[in-house]
């Protein structure tokens, strides 16, 4: 593994942890502030949001800087966010603290993915991108379980100071081995938006959104289903999600492994596999063996679904990868502030801690729906882009250029052939 890859899951980890730890901390944070559980929850979703916002913007303004100078830039916000919301005196200051870390997270991943990408050859790409992302799912088993411990003893701003500590870490494995190149981030504004007009792109974010959001309409409220459900102790919690984090690190494995060759398929099992598990949990949650072995499940089949949505992206945006990377990212993100609302509403209507379960299964399953259409779609206009063009051919005279010629063998029916079926019709064709 080359050491910049090693260097990217560093950032990713800081990165990570401040990200999943919040929600092991939402009890300390209500209390500390005086506000209800749901609205506390809002610092899940402000630092979604600030994702969805950040990933395109931070992306877009670092046109002119080298994808190092960009993750350099972006690791000192992350540390400015983390501290900002360390040392905040009020809920709306916190809020703004997450929002201004979050603007660090889809560029991050959205650069550091084509950085990843760039530094391996074309048929391990999805297992570059999975290293680097490696550095997000343990950090749901090295860094926020001991952060939610920590929070929960020693107060859930010492957290957050030692979140901050992990942005210097990255910071500095960034600029030790991330190989310098004279290459902008984005190689040109208006190339890197018009990936966008290709449905495909679309299609995959779509997927991203609702099948992540499965994931995090039972993740964002784990530790009140988990205590007020399930009967485990709050110091448990942190227990709790390392087995979280030990199914996602699975997971992003498999799909690192897999989605180089077996990309759609391995979606299709992910999704179905993700809602299955997530109707279960409405009945395991009440039981603290059956909740434990699920939360693994979840973390497994949803961040299987990670790299080869992330290599979609990629390779439906080839030519301008950045933005598009770092905007599923966002999408991934908008999936997680979606799932925190509508988990926060079911709650709030008086559905139980359970309910957003159940939000997490119609999640899952939408995106199971997309994905059939995004494949059907893709064999489609395959199949019109390499269908034969007939033309009349007259006899007695030369065929023009990528005409039909019809030869006879000498006991069969014409053969007929055309130029543009001997040559492929696009470069893409020339992979295929």
């Amino acid at each position: 593994m080359p050491l910049a890859l090693l260097a990217l899951a560093i950032g990713a980890f800081g990165i990570g942890t401040t990200e999943f730890v919040i929600m092991g901390l939402l009890p300390e944070v209500s209390d500390s502030f005086g506000v209800s559980i749901p609205t506390a929850g809002f610092a899940v979703t402000g630092y979604a949001l600030g994702v969805v916002v950040g990933a395109p913007f931070m992306t877009a303004i670092g046109t002119r800087l080298t994808r190092k100078q960009m993750l350099l830039m972006l690791m000192g916000l992350f540390i400015a966010g983390n501290l900002l919301t360390a040392l905040a005196p009020a809920f709306g200051v916190l809020l703004l603290g997450r929002v201004l870390a979050s603007f660090t997270h889809g560029a991050f991943f959205g650069v550091g993915s084509v950085v990843a990408a760039d530094l391996v050859a074309p048929n391990k790409r999805a297992g570059a991108i999975a290293s680097m992302f490696m550095g997000l799912t343990l950090a749901n088993v090295i860094g926020a379980p001991p952060g939610t411990l920590i929070g929960q003893h020693a107060g859930w701003r010492v957290t957050f100071f030692i979140v901050a500590a992990l942005g210097v870490l990255g910071l500095l494995g960034i600029a030790k081995l991330v190989p310098a190149r004279p290459e902008p981030a984005t190689p040109e504004l208006r190339k890197e938006f018009g990936a966008f007009r290709n449905p495909q792109v679309w299609l995959a974010m779509t997927m991203t959104v609702l099948g992540f959001g499965g994931v995090f309409a039972a993740i964002t409220y784990v530790t009140p289903m988990m205590t007020e459900t399930a009967g485990f102790a709050e110091s448990s919690v942190m227990w709790l999600l390392a087995l979280f984090g030990v199914g996602m690190v699975a997971g992003n494995v498999i799909g690192g492994r897999y989605a180089d060759r077996h990309a759609m398929p391995l979606l299709y099992a992910s999704l179905v596999g993700l809602a299955t598990v997530l109707g279960l949990f409405t009945l395991t949650a009440h039981h603290k063996v059956l909740a434990a072995i699920t939360l693994v499940l979840i973390g497994l089949f949803g961040f299987a679904t990670v790299p080869p949505l992330q290599k979609r992206v990629m390779d439906h945006a080839a030519e301008a990868p950045t933005v598009a990377s770092a905007a599923n990212i966002a999408a991934f993100n908008l999936g997680n502030a979606l799932a925190a609302w509508l988990g926060g509403l079911v709650i709030s209507a008086g559905f139980g801690y359970t309910a957003p379960n159940v939000v997490g299964v119609g999640l899952a399953l939408s995106a199971l729906g997309v994905a059939v259409f995004a494949a059907w779609l893709e064999r489609r206009q395959d199949g019109e882009h390499r269908a034969p063009r007939s033309r009349v051919v007259r006899t007695g005279g030369p065929a023009a250029p990528g005409a039909e010629a019809e030869t006879a063998g000498a006991s069969g029916p014409a053969v007929r052939t055309s130029a543009s079926d001997a040559a492929p019709h696009s470069a893409a064709d020339l992979t295929t």
